[in-house]
């Protein structure tokens, strides 16, 4: 098995890193926070130094890192992966940046000899915990069927959707998605609480009907329905306010670009970003349940 530098060992990336681990892999780790660094080499990881020092002797380098800036720092400025990662290093990032940057990011990693893939994932932090994560995909054919072993260690399943870029297309489409049930699931909960109506007899109603989905059946908004969702651990996060309407920013850029309009997500992306001005910052998004009145 290839070794392996993870760089990002946040809400996501600490468990992947860790799956990876259990897998028997050798994984060097490297992120900002020392309480990130200590839980890593507590889990049996070698902490790196630095970025260059993480990434030069790995055969695969995987990033899980929040913001389309810093990925492109962290790859691209001279302390970063392409500088200092072997020129046979397969390269994956799994944040969740805009379709035109991962292209970009694919160009350069070919002009210094490494393949790349975009693979963001899908299932958020309790995937991540189980290795139960989904990846899509986009980069070559060939460097995807390298990094099926990789894949494996983390999740259950990676979709080849196609060239680079294209997995990043498909995250954002589906993060649209999310951003737009949750809040819909989190307006309709708290009406149906203001009714009267007992939330678990609701949401088992709805779980039978034509309301369902998978945020009302793994992640409700509303707390003690879904046990292990984060309303039902005090909103602990999860996925904040600022990376949901980051992501849904994202799809409405590419929705422009495409000259398609996209209503749904505009209105979900200002009640986020309205929520974010009122200091709702640190907590899961689906905190939106309070915001629009639920009681907790």
């Amino acid at each position: 098995m290839e070794d392996v530098a993870f760089i990002g060992l946040g809400t996501m990336g600490l468990p992947m890193a860790t799956n990876l681990l259990k897998e028997g892999r050798n994984v060097r780790g490297f992120d900002l926070s020392s309480d990130a660094t200590g839980a890593f080499v507590s889990a049996g990881g070698v902490a790196g130094e630095s970025i260059a020092d993480t990434v030069a002797d790995a055969g695969v380098v995987i990033t899980m890192l929040p913001t389309t800036e810093i990925v492109k720092d962290t790859y691209l400025n001279a302390e970063g992966v392409l500088c200092h990662c072997r020129k046979d290093a397969l390269l994956i990032d799994s944040s969740t940046i805009d379709v035109e940057t991962a292209r970009e990011l694919n160009t350069a990693a070919a002009e210094a000899g490494n393949g790349m893939l975009d693979a963001p994932v899908s299932g958020a932090m309790a995937a991540a915990q189980q290795g139960s994560l989904v990846f899509m995909v986009g980069g070559s054919q060939d460097d995807f069927d390298r990094a099926q072993s990789v894949f494996a260690g983390m999740g259950r399943e990676s979709i080849y959707i196609g060239s680079s870029g294209m997995g990043q297309a498909t995250k954002i489409c589906n993060n649209m998605l999310l951003g737009v049930h949750v809040a819909a699931a989190s307006e309709a909960l708290a009406l149906g609480q203001a009714l009267g109506l007992d939330l678990n007899l609701l949401a088992e109603v709805i779980g039978k009907s034509s309301g369902s989905s998978w945020v009302m059946s793994q992640y409700c908004p509303a707390p003690g329905v879904v046990p292990g969702a984060p309303s039902s651990n005090d909103y602990k996060p999860g996925f904040t306010n600022p990376l949901i309407a980051k992501d849904m920013g994202i799809f409405q850029q590419a929705a422009l670009s495409a000259t398609r309009p996209s209503p749904m997500a505009s209105a979900a992306l200002a009640l986020y970003r309205t929520a974010i001005r009122n200091g709702h910052t640190q907590r899961d998004f689906s905190a939106m349940f309070e915001f629009l009145g639920g009681e907790i």
